[in-house]
């Protein structure tokens, strides 16, 4: 299995008039910011690449598919790859 870590990043939300969470865009350390072109699943589940757990949103950015994980200490993260 391919080894990943955590990184947090900053996430722009929009929420309905009912009160559901959909996140737009993700910004990383660096200002890049990338929108998401879809959401494709949201469901609670665990990281077993990076570790950790929450709401975890299927996500389609730049025409590839990503997870998106928000956390109940209230911090988004994305799996990246380990660099060595």
């Amino acid at each position: 299995m391919e080894q990943k870590r955590k990184i947090y990043v900053k996430v722009t939300v929009e929420f309905s008039p009912e009160g559901k969470m959909s996140p737009r865009f993700i910004t990383w350390e660096d200002g890049r910011r990338f929108e998401i072109d879809r959401i494709k699943d949201c469901r609670r589940a665990a990281s077993l690449k990076a570790g950790g757990a929450g709401i975890r949103y299927t996500c389609t950015i730049c025409g590839s598919d990503h997870y998106l994980f928000y956390e109940e200490n209230y911090k988004w993260f994305v799996e990246a790859k380990n660099v060595n």
